[in-house]
């Protein structure tokens, strides 16, 4: 290993460790010892700190402990004569510049609370570009693309490329692999954020390209935001650092990617990173790294042309991506899956309730379709001029041998994301209230509502080609054809949710398992029946049935009821035996319809976490879209960072949204009429099936016997108001025995 490269980390985290310890002391001359030290919106504290140490860093007075012990991780200097050539010194003066950086940002956080703007997408206009450390709606948010694949895993930028139209070229080619961007750090006073807002590239992240902060010290959030999905989708518990960095190494695909001259704080960064077993990849000439270790393979390779720099790290890193060609004008990739095309961007759009957009999948038979047939049938958009609307309505016919009418609404359901895919065309809903939205800047790259028709028949054939032998798509553009379409998708709309909703558990023997999270929370398995949906929401029975005729050796696996060992809180054998299997014999049963004994198991993906409220004898949901408080004292982020990592937890249940007034919903504890406390954008949310359900419970008045947040966040502060109400909780049998 090179002298110079050690050198210069041990320099740097000498330095980093000092400047960060002279901040401290100003901080303490400035500030009480008691004030509050956080990353906002987060339950991990300082989340390097937490996850590697078990140090919960709240106030000032704390970072004493964890500053102590970066200091004492620095090795001795590199000698002039028979420095020892070891990986070991260099890492722990990399650890110890990252702890270093890490209350670096927190105390930056303490001098100027309003320096990152606590938000998705940065404000451009106002000046306000860095996003800071993600909060944890963000991170439980964006866990999901993780879980799923559509995020195979992210680049961390520092620096700047020699100019905007290179940083543009590197940034759009990793987000064609759908890979996340964490962007940190200037060179020479330039950062590749500011580049790329030059460029015209949005930013934020719904596009993907994250812009943490102006500092190498931003960097560490990258590294925490590793750190924390370690912690909520892996179960792994804070302290265990040997799990914590084998976990990131083995299942958080990063990198790093140096752009520009590499000084000694840059150098610690990078020799911090090597624990988490994430190489640097740099386009300066400086000493490599060759030999593997800690790192899959290389950990430091430099001088990297810019235009091989994307593919390079994706070798470094060991990373397996699949990049779909797709033949159309623009880009195209889940990157771009929540760009959006604002009005200055704006050159025409259909639904939206300006008019009427629908979309519809039926299976045809093969002599009736020709594969990769696309029909426009009506103006195309090169005909509109800015500012335009017209309607559309897409109708996708598909033929198989393998193929089953089951199966149209999984199909159906890839439009909105495959649409999105495009760079430039921003989609919203589903069915026949979507709404699409086409930038100036695609149709100056010549986009064709054709390009929608290409995208969907050559994505539908890579990812079902199992099922599928042929694709026709037409695109109606001239109202009464997309009325038309449109009264037959409502009634084929109809006939499919009537098939699911009149479904119950006793009709079935076969239940089904989803594993998806697995890969994040190892020990959860969901079991989804007619009447519970997927904790995510993504699925409920008869898709999980369709997903194992698609793919048998999936995710999601058919489980034999067997023999029921409690009808009441909806137990059985064969569930629990698949449940011992399936979990590594973490859990041995567990209860469908309880959330009070034995509840299922947990992940980080669930859409809500139900609590017990013992002194209102009954229960309270929360939405990962609710950032406040609750009755129970927990926020949702707290509640899934002590569940997520696939917990069964009496007194506690993930669900979906749509679970919430299903049949069996904890009906072995009261059901539905257990439900005292909800956030008032859920409740409004679902308030026709509360009304309905309430009903079929003798309670036709239920949804105005629920508390939200309008009424209080605490027990004491609902009870009076449930009272009034006369909520049946308060008279039903204890929930606690």
């Amino acid at each position: 290993m090179s002298k110079l490269i050690a050198f210069a980390a041990i320099q740097g985290g000498y330095k980093v460790v000092s400047e960060v310890e002279g901040l401290y002391q100003k901080a303490l001359a400035t500030f009480s010892a008691d004030t509050k030290v956080e990353f906002p919106n987060t339950a991990y504290y300082l989340p390097v700190i937490y996850s590697l140490t078990g140090l919960k860093v709240e106030t000032l007075e704390d970072i004493k402990k964890p500053l102590a012990f970066a200091r004492g991780l620095l090795p001795p200097h590199v000698r002039g004569k028979n420095h020892l050539p070891y990986l070991g010194p260099l890492l722990d003066a990399g650890m110890a510049g990252i702890i270093a950086y890490e209350i670096k940002e927190a105390l930056r956080i303490v001098n100027q609370p309003d320096f990152y703007i606590a938000q998705e997408d940065p404000d451009i206009e106002a000046g306000k570009i860095w996003t800071g450390p993600a909060d944890d709606t963000i991170l439980r948010k964006r866990g999901v693309e993780f879980v799923d694949g559509s995020a195979p895993g992210f680049a961390a930028i520092v620096g700047a490329a020699p100019n905007p139209e290179i940083a543009k070229m590197i940034v759009e080619d990793y987000q064609k692999k759908s890979l996340y961007i964490f962007c940190a750090a200037n060179h020479n006073g330039n950062t590749v954020i500011e580049q790329l807002i030059e460029a015209g590239v949005q930013i934020g992240w719904n596009t993907r390209i994250v812009p943490f902060g102006p500092d190498i010290s931003s960097a560490v959030f990258a590294l925490g935001f590793a750190n924390r999905a370690a912690m909520t989708f892996g179960g792994v518990q804070p302290g265990d650092h040997k799990k914590i960095l084998m976990y990131n190494k083995e299942r958080i695909f990063a990198f790093v990617n140096a752009l520009g001259d590499i000084g000694t704080e840059w150098g610690v960064a990078a020799a911090g990173c090597v624990n988490w077993g994430f190489p640097t990849i740099a386009d300066t000439d400086i000493p490599e790294i060759l030999p593997t270790g800690i790192c899959t393979y290389e950990h430091v390779v430099t001088n990297v042309p810019h235009d091989e720099i994307c593919q390079k790290s994706i070798e470094v890193r060991g990373l397996k991506v699949t990049v779909s060609d797709i033949d159309i004008p623009m880009s195209f990739g889940p990157a771009f899956e929540g760009e959006r095309v604002r009005g200055a961007d704006l050159h025409a759009q259909c639904g939206g309730g300006k008019t009427q957009c629908t979309e519809l999948v039926k299976m045809a038979q093969m002599n009736e379709i020709e594969d990769g047939k696309i029909i426009i049938d009506g103006p195309d958009v090169g005909d509109l001029k800015v500012g335009d609307t017209f309607p559309l309505g897409i109708f996708v016919q598909i033929a198989g041998r393998e193929f089953q009418s089951d199966f149209e609404p999984i199909l159906e359901r890839q439009i909105h994301h495959l649409v999105n895919y495009i760079q430039g065309i921003m989609h919203i809903g589903q069915r026949d209230i979507s709404w699409v939205r086409i930038s100036k800047s695609a149709m100056e790259k010549g986009f064709t509502l054709k390009d929608i028709g290409v995208v969907l028949h050559a994505k539908f054939h890579q990812d079902f080609t199992k099922i599928l032998d042929k694709v026709q798509v037409t695109l109606y553009t001239k109202q009464a054809d997309v009325d038309k379409l449109t009264a037959t998708a409502r009634d084929e709309y109809h006939t499919r949710d009537s098939r699911v909703d009149k479904m119950k558990d006793e009709d079935v023997e076969t239940y089904y398992s989803c594993s998806l999270c697995q890969s994040f929370a190892p020990n959860h398995v969901c079991t989804v029946s007619p009447e519970r949906t997927g904790l995510c929401g993504a699925y409920n029975w008869m898709d999980c049935r369709a997903a194992f005729e698609i793919n048998p050796t999936g995710p999601n696996q058919p489980i034999e009821k067997g023999e029921c060992l409690d009808p009441k809180l909806g137990q059985w054998k064969g569930v629990n035996d698949f449940v011992y299997k399936a979990s590594r014999g973490a859990v041995a049963r567990y209860n469908l319809y309880s959330m009070v004994v034995d509840p299922m198991t947990t992940c980080g993906c669930c859409e809500c976490i139900a609590a017990m409220l013992p002194g209102c004898n009954g229960v309270m949901t929360v939405g990962r879209d609710y950032p406040g408080e609750t009755p129970c004292g927990m926020k949702f982020t707290t509640l899934a960072g002590v569940m997520g990592g696939g917990a069964s937890s009496p007194g506690f249940v993930g669900h979906s949204k749509h679970n919430i007034t299903q049949g069996k919903f904890i009906l072995g504890d009261g059901g539905l009429l257990r439900m005292v406390w909800m956030p008032k954008m859920l409740k409004e949310e679902i308030k026709d099936r509360i009304e309905k359900r309430g009903a079929e419970m003798g309670c036709p008045g239920l949804y105005d016997m629920i508390a939200d947040e309008t009424v209080g966040i605490t027990e004491e502060e609902i009870l009076p108001f449930l009272k009034e109400k006369g909520h049946p909780a308060l008279t039903m049998e204890s929930l606690i025995g």
